[in-house]
């Protein structure tokens, strides 16, 4: 088997009214998304999706007339072209797709299989004003989510922590709520500076007074004497960062000097699926948790399920999910159907062979600013 073309399909969805994503320091007037296609000799075609896939035409040489199936190869090749600037992960979950289409068989099953479903969470987008948070958790609630995730903004704190104060007042103490600073990392264009240390041990604290389950990415990725910090002043909450963390030995350090509870590695962002399976392993070994970042669209939310119900990651999967500003509608606007939660609140591995994205074409085709084939 040999691959004979890789094909990008560049998509745009309109979004109007704009999400305003706490962390985008404008609001988001579209949703972009690559859809990766690696075709092969024997009509055997993978699909990936997750970053922008910029350049790549400069280094796709390096994959045609390959074996699709030599995955440490691959991974390996597209470590060397993101070293000059690009992050090609999607084309590894591609590739990973026709693995899995060529072995009849879920990728999660090639990954160990230990869980069919995970328990997701309402993974939220925007800052919204306390009982509106509140209410927005409630219906997440009656949607079959067992936990939600909050945003914080460094500029907004007292709002912050009094949204998780009215939703653990609303929802009482069996729902689990997750706490992102989105402090670790920078979208282009913004500069300011991290919250210091201080106010940050300050902000762990009070969280972990109203039962949080998780802070994530409360410092920056280099701060690691920070995060140990807070780990050790607050035993009741946990750390997790690493959703961007695209260096695989700075993740090892991480794990060799016991940084974080909650390793989150994305693995269409940061460092890909073959990588991330070997991190997380090494994380529940070392009995600390993995549950991946997911925040692209519905084949990277799949590409990163069939990791971590592959290793049985958790206790809870990442669902970006903030109606009105975010539906799994708009996020899956190119699958045939959205990706949604069943009635117990989990997030089922498809049982296709590979990984189970069902693309709508005529949405590809609507939405389809360039392609390239």
């Amino acid at each position: 088997m040999k691959i004979v073309a890789i094909t990008l399909d560049r998509l745009r969805l309109d979004l109007d009214p704009p999400l305003l994503a706490a962390w985008d320091p404008e609001p988001r007037r579209h949703f972009d998304a690559t859809i990766v296609r690696v075709h092969t000799d024997d009509g055997v075609t993978g699909i990936g999706s997750g970053d922008t896939m910029a350049g790549f035409e400069q280094v796709e040489h390096l994959f045609l007339g390959r074996n699709p199936l030599d995955i440490v190869r691959h991974v390996k090749a597209i470590e060397t072209a993101n070293f000059h600037g690009g992050r090609y992960w999607p084309l590894e979950a591609a590739l990973w797709d026709i693995v899995g289409k060529v072995a009849g068989l879920p990728v999660a099953t090639l990954f160990g299989n230990a869980a069919r479903s995970l328990p997701a969470y309402a993974s939220s987008a925007e800052l919204k004003p306390p009982q509106a948070r509140a209410e927005a958790a409630l219906r997440a609630r009656e949607a079959g989510f067992r936990a939600t995730k909050i945003r914080i903004d460094r500029d907004r704190v007292a709002e912050g922590v009094a949204a998780v104060a009215a939703v653990r007042e609303a929802l009482g103490p069996d729902f689990a709520i997750m706490v992102d600073l989105n402090q670790s990392w920078r979208m282009a264009g913004d500069t300011a500076a991290a919250t210091d240390l201080a106010k940050t041990r300050e902000l762990v604290r009070r969280l972990s007074e109203l039962d949080v389950f998780w802070v994530e990415e409360p410092l920056p990725y280099a701060d690691i004497d920070g995060f140990r910090t807070l780990r050790a002043e607050n035993p009741g909450v946990r750390i997790a960062a690493g959703e961007m963390h695209p260096s695989v030995p700075e993740l090892l350090r991480y794990l060799e000097h016991d940084v974080l509870d909650v390793y989150q590695m994305d693995v269409v962002l940061a460092v890909g699926m073959h990588r991330a399976r070997t991190l997380a392993e090494l994380a529940r070994l070392k009995h600390r948790a993995f549950t991946p970042h997911s925040w692209t669209n519905g084949i990277g939310v799949l590409a990163n399920l069939h990791v971590a119900a592959g290793v049985g990651g958790g206790p809870y999967f990442e669902f970006p999910y903030d109606p009105p500003g975010w539906t799994p509608e708009r996020r899956d606007f190119m699958l045939a159907e959205p990706l949604m939660i069943n009635p117990a609140g989990e997030l089922e591995v498809p049982t296709a062979p590979g990984l189970g994205v069902e693309l709508d074409e005529e949405a590809v085709s609507r939405w389809r600013i360039r392609s390239r084939r």
